[in-house]
Order: structure tokens, then C-alpha cells, then sequence
């Protein structure tokens, strides 16, 4: 074949977001405080739900802290690197590195999918059916699901990530985004991209297509069943929340399924468009699923409150002994055995 006798690819140059000096700067300083937002809201779930036996028992915040872990990986996949190649203008970027964030990017891009409409799900069940609530979403189950999630995530990255390897790579080498993503890497081969951009549209498209619309088929069950038992109180607030979590579920399926269900055709402001799912879903969703919720905000406050005694308690000690070590050097005087040597021989 033709490309037998072409240099093969070794890395790649990812062109970013702009060109610009300035800009660049900007997107540094605006995606290190939105990355670092991020890692602080989901890394306080976790733990806030890990130390609070009530939340931790709960099939609810239990999904909600691993989907706080999903949003700590799938923000860190690219971010971290994405950071040096704003500040220092770095932006070759090794094939196998490429690679892997390819690998990554869908093993936590489609774990998260599944784990959402297993929340979903928890919803439905909860409030359309709450007599089964406790069998169903057992611990066991729940574990399950979990696991089947990620499983999910892996079977689809893996076949991903297959097919990407199985072509050539001989030039150009450019990537126009941030990131290396299976859409800008497969027009980049040497041979007919076609096939794999049918199995794009086929995994990634059909999967991101499918979950969204179970997702809206679950709050549709949820809100009907509200309606339908007259709760105008309860309607009210349900709907205030399926809102919000609809929103944030087309921040992050809406770019999904338009950059995997375009095969053959590429916009300019796709790269702006994959910061919606690679950075700003993982900083709303613990803004939508668990700081809008009472028990989740009280258990916040309260381990908050009590790091911060912590904190202050260790600070004081510190603090105290400092003070008595000064204390104790500013009365202590090396001349002192020596006047009352000489006092005693006087009266001698």
C-alpha cells in the first residue's frame, strides 16, 4: 500500500483554542481557576459523603459520589497538560500520549453517561415507585450498577481505541483542538477515514444518543407521575430540579451528539464546543446534583466547620508553644550563674 512508504506519525501538535499570546493567557488563568473549582466542589462530596454514615448509606448520594469521581477524572484526563501548553506554548504532544487520552477520555466520558441514567433511574424508582425503593436499589444493586457503568465505559473505549490503532498515522500531524479526540485523530490517517467515522457514529453517536433520550424519558416519568398524584408542592420543586438536571444533561450530551453524529464534516468552532463536556459539565454537576440539596450542603457545612476547628486548634497549640519557647529564652539569661557565683563569694 502507498502509505507503506511514508514516515509514520510519532506525535502530534495540538493547535489549541487560539493562536493568540494574550488569549492564551486568559484561557490559562480561566481554565486553572474552572479546573481547580472542579477538583475542590467534587473532591468535598466525596468526602463529605464518605464521613457522614447517614449519606454514605444512601443509594442516592452513593451514585453521587462516584459520579463526583467520574467528573475528577474526566476534568483531569487533558486539563493538567492542557495548562503547561497554555503557559509554555508546548503543544507537541507524544502519539502514545495521544493515545491514551483518547482511551481515557471515553473510558470516563462513557462510564459517566451510564452512571447518569443509573441516577435517573434511582430517581424513577424513588419517587415513581418508593414502596420498592429499598429492594431495588439495594447496596448490592447499587454496587452493580456501579460496575456495570464502568464496564460500559470500558468495552466502548476499548472499541474506540481498537479501530484508531488499526490505521496508519503518516501526516499531516496537526490536531485542532486541545485534546486528542477519535473525530480530529482518525481525518488525520492515511487510508479512507469513512469506516471509522461509521464506527464513531455508531459507538460514541448511538451511545450518547441513547442515554440522553433514556435520561428524558426518565424525568418525563418522573414529572408525569408528580402531576398526575396532584402534588402542586412537590410538582413544583420536582420540576425545579428535572430543570436544572435536564440543563446540565444537554450541556453535556448536546456537544456529544453533535460532535459524534457528524461524520465527513468538521466546524471551526467545534474545539470551543468539547469544553462544555470535557470542563464546564464536571464543574455544574456537583452544583446541580449536590450543592442544591439540603442534607448534602449540611453535611458540607458541618465537616467544613469541623476541619476548621481542627485547623484552628492545631494553629493555637503551635502558637502557644512558640510563645512559651520565646518566653522561656527572654527570661533566661547566661549571666546569671555567673552573679550569683560572685554574689556568694562576696558574703563569703
Amino acid at each position: 500500500m502507498a502509505w507503506r512508504n511514508k514516515t509514520m506519525v510519532t506525535e502530534f501538535v495540538l493547535l489549541g483554542l487560539s493562536s493568540s499570546w494574550e488569549m492564551q493567557l486568559f484561557l490559562f488563568i480561566f481554565f486553572l481557576l474552572l479546573y481547580a473549582a472542579t477538583l475542590f466542589s467534587n473532591i468535598l462530596i466525596i468526602l463529605a459523603t464518605s464521613k457522614n454514615h447517614r449519606l454514605s448509606n444512601s443509594p442516592m448520594f452513593f451514585l453521587l459520589s462516584h459520579l463526583a469521581f467520574l467528573d475528577i477524572c474526566l476534568a483531569s484526563f487533558a486539563m493538567p497538560r492542557a495548562l503547561l501548553g497554555f503557559l509554555t506554548q508546548c503543544q507537541a504532544i507524544s502519539f502514545q500520549s495521544c493515545m491514551t487520552q483518547i482511551f481515557f477520555l471515553h473510558l470516563f466520558g462513557g462510564s459517566e453517561m451510564l452512571l447518569l441514567i443509573v441516577m435517573a433511574y434511582d430517581r424513577y424508582v424513588a419517587i415513581c415507585h418508593p414502596l420498592h425503593y429499598a429492594s431495588v436499589m439495594s447496596r448490592h444493586h447499587c454496587i452493580g450498577f456501579v460496575l456495570a457503568s464502568w464496564i460500559g465505559g470500558l468495552f466502548h473505549t476499548s472499541v474506540q481505541l481498537g479501530f484508531t490503532l488499526s490505521v496508519p498515522f503518516c501526516g499531516p500531524n496537526q490536531i485542532d483542538n486541545f485534546f486528542c479526540d477519535i473525530p480530529l485523530v482518525i481525518k488525520l490517517a492515511c487510508v479512507d477515514p469513512y469506516p471509522l467515522e461509521v464506527m464513531m457514529v455508531t459507538n460514541s453517536g448511538i451511545l450518547s444518543l441513547f442515554s440522553f433520550g433514556a435520561l428524558l424519558v426518565s424525568y418525563g416519568l418522573i414529572l408525569s407521575t408528580f402531576h398526575s398524584r396532584h402534588l402542586s408542592d412537590g410538582s413544583s420543586k420536582a420540576l425545579s430540579t428535572c430543570t436544572s438536571h435536564l440543563l446540565v444533561l444537554i450541556l453535556y450530551f448536546g456537544p456529544c451528539i453533535f460532535i459524534y453524529l457528524r461524520p465527513h464534516t468538521h466546524f471551526m468552532f467545534d474545539n470551543v464546543i468539547s469544553v462544555f463536556y470535557t470542563a464546564v459539565t464536571p464543574f455544574l454537576n456537583p452544583a446541580i446534583y449536590a450543592l442544591k440539596n439540603k442534607e448534602m450542603r449540611a453535611a458540607m457545612g458541618k465537616m467544613v466547620a469541623r476541619q476548621s476547628r481542627q485547623v484552628s486548634a492545631q494553629v493555637h497549640v503551635h502558637l502557644t508553644g512558640r510563645l512559651s519557647l520565646w518566653r522561656h529564652k527572654k527570661n533566661w539569661c547566661p549571666c546569671r550563674p555567673v552573679l550569683n557565683s560572685v554574689s556568694l563569694l562576696h558574703i563569703v
